[in-house]
């Protein structure tokens, strides 16, 4: 007689696993680091692969110009950032589903 209850302890084994490894994904991107740019170089962002703003640069000479640059550039660096982190998201799943057998396009969000 099959055990109905086998199927069950399996999918749990397998809901653990990959519980797991979606710790060990969140673990990776906080330990990210993604630097967004405007400016050719002029406003640097440095975020974790979580979102938390880690550092800012300014260039010394956007300090003479008009304050609607900064600003512009401040909003430019950031959304790149954010950019650069949602690629690196992206990648970091891919890896993860790809191992796990699952889908792909299956989004788990993070």
């Amino acid at each position: 007689m099959v055990n109905p209850f086998s199927n069950i302890s399996n999918i749990m084994k397998q809901a653990k696993g990959m519980q797991q490894k979606l710790q060990q994904v969140q673990e990776q991107l906080a330990a990210t680091q993604i630097t967004g740019e405007a400016g050719a170089g002029m406003v640097q962002l440095t975020l974790t692969g979580n979102g938390e703003a880690l550092n800012i640069k300014i260039d010394d000479s956007i300090y003479n110009g008009d304050k609607r640059i900064l600003q512009g550039l401040l909003i430019a660096a950031i959304n790149d950032a954010n950019h650069k982190r949602e690629i690196k998201k992206k990648e970091v799943m891919s890896g993860l589903m790809a191992g796990m057998g699952l889908p792909p396009g299956l989004d788990l969000e993070l």
